[in-house]
């Protein structure tokens, strides 16, 4: 892959002149009305999104019945809409770096309602496979895309605070999938389930209408005019709902360089020209590119391992009925909710890298000590999970702010989307290991399994991770 040099990207050149003042002037607006209102757009799609994602471990049982799957065949309905969802934030995060943040939400939420829609009529598990592939495309490439347009419209002054209260939409997505999943299922069926998904579409017309570009990103494609006559337009939105005229516009400090590995040594003009895959591993953002991998990797396979399996080991470990399994896995999912909240409201003053560190170190604890004693009953496996689950939650959530602000907005979305493609990979391998694990029938060694994992990531974020709070995106990734 070659390099793309063009726009000229330098600080000295018209186009890095342009990027400076977009973020000197996104730096003077105070959090208001006009913030929350996108953020509440944008988030309904990604609200949605979650809840697609979550239905199929609460349909699986009733597939598993109706399809007469074996545990091999029910674990590839489980992971083709998680290779779906891995193609789809490699494909997104280029596409999204070429033509725009905003074209690609609107269009990935257009594709995943129409995706539900054919879900609810599949006649056979073949269908219903290349469906989910489908449905997959269109929610790996939606995520890592909307979190780098919320952290490319947020000011540096408590970021991880807005941007983590935004990302709170996706597990309370999760979770509401798995309330409404836990009722209509055995109600209704899983296929009015897949009805219900669908409605949302309309969502996408909302979001062309109502969100603009991201003046970040039109800088940095050297549509600078077009830049500005966007930035005119939210300044002036700001003042109206704010009441107040809005401060001069103040300078951008040079960017401070990154904190430097002994032996690595940075070449900055290759930095600053680098894009696409290649500009991922070039200086600096190798490393970050490395860390990051790792520990969306760690905190999806812990996921997705405990999620997607819970409902099928309590009917079949433990005999509970499928509302009484539905039931006690939606209970981990509320409790990761809140292991949400509390990331939101520490991480600026925690920092990104404690946060991160901390949470995936308690949730190998929790899994761990869920191991050592055996997981007897089905409520020590709901505690103990529950337990771990605001843990992996907390880290995970984190993720989506953390990943935006290692990489320069000519490559975010991109540098984004390999991390959500590292997630979609663990969200794959965890499942299919943990299927593997227990196939025996013993789910001590699950446990064991997921806990190691989450504390090599536990490791990694410790020794690797750098801290980006309360510093600017331009200053993080120049």
């Amino acid at each position: 892959m070659t390099i793309d040099a063009s726009p000229d990207r330098t600080p000295d050149s018209p186009t890095g002149a342009a990027r400076a003042h977009i973020a000197a002037r996104f730096e003077r607006l105070p959090l208001c009305r006009w913030h929350v209102t996108v953020r509440l757009i944008v988030g309904a799609v990604t609200f949605f999104e979650a809840f697609d994602q979550l239905l199929i471990a609460y349909a699986l049982p009733e597939l598993r019945d109706e399809w007469h799957l074996s545990t091999s065949r029910a674990t590839l309905l489980l992971t083709v809409g998680s290779i779906g969802m891995l193609v789809g934030a490699l494909l997104s995060g280029r596409l999204a770096d070429r033509i725009g943040r905003v074209k690609v939400i609107a269009l990935c939420v257009a594709v995943s309602s129409a995706a539900n829609l054919a879900l609810a009529a599949s006649p056979t598990p073949d269908v219903f496979m290349a469906l989910r592939f489908v449905q997959g495309l269109a929610i790996g490439g939606e995520v890592p895309v909307a979190a780098t347009f919320i952290a490319e419209i947020t000011r540096s002054h408590r970021r991880g605070r807005f941007v983590l209260l935004y990302e709170l939409v996706f597990p309370a997505g999760l979770t509401v999938g798995a309330l409404v999943a836990a009722w209509v299922v055995p109600v209704l069926g899983w296929r009015w389930m897949y009805v219900l998904a669908a409605l949302p579409g309309v969502l996408c017309v909302v979001v062309q209408r109502k969100v603009p570009e991201s003046p970040r990103w039109l800088a940095d494609h050297g549509r600078t005019e077009e830049a500005g006559a966007v930035m005119d337009g939210i300044e002036a939105e700001v003042e109206r709902v704010t009441g107040k005229r809005l401060p001069p516009v103040g300078t951008v400090p040079d960017p401070e360089p990154a904190e430097v590995v002994p032996g690595e040594r940075h070449a900055e003009s290759d930095e600053a020209a680098a894009t696409g895959l290649r500009g991922l591993f070039t200086g600096r953002y190798r490393r970050r590119t490395l860390v990051i991998g790792v520990l969306w990797f760690a905190g999806y396979f812990v996921n997705y391992g405990i999620t997607s399996w819970l409902p099928t080991i309590y009917q079949n470990r433990y005999d509970l009925s499928l509302s009484d399994a539905l039931l006690y896995s939606t209970v981990t999912s509320c409790a990761g909710l809140l292991g949400c909240l509390v990331a939101a409201l520490t991480v600026d003053r925690a920092g990104r890298r404690r946060v991160i560190t901390g949470c995936l170190g308690g949730a190998a604890a929790m899994l761990l000590v869920l191991a050592f004693l055996g997981a007897r009953t089905p409520l020590e496996v709901l505690a103990w999970t529950s337990l771990a689950a605001v843990f992996f939650f907390g880290s995970n959530i984190c993720l989506y702010l953390y990943t935006p602000e290692l990489f320069p907005t000519r490559m975010r979305a991109l540098g984004s989307s390999v991390g959500g493609a590292m997630n979609r990979l663990g969200v794959i391998l965890g499942p299919i290991v943990v299927g593997a694990v227990y196939a025996g029938g013993n789910v001590t060694p699950v446990f064991v399994t997921l806990g190691a994992v989450a504390v090599v990531g536990a490791v990694v974020a410790a020794l690797g991770a750098e801290e980006t709070a309360g510093r600017r995106l331009e200053e993080v990734s120049p």
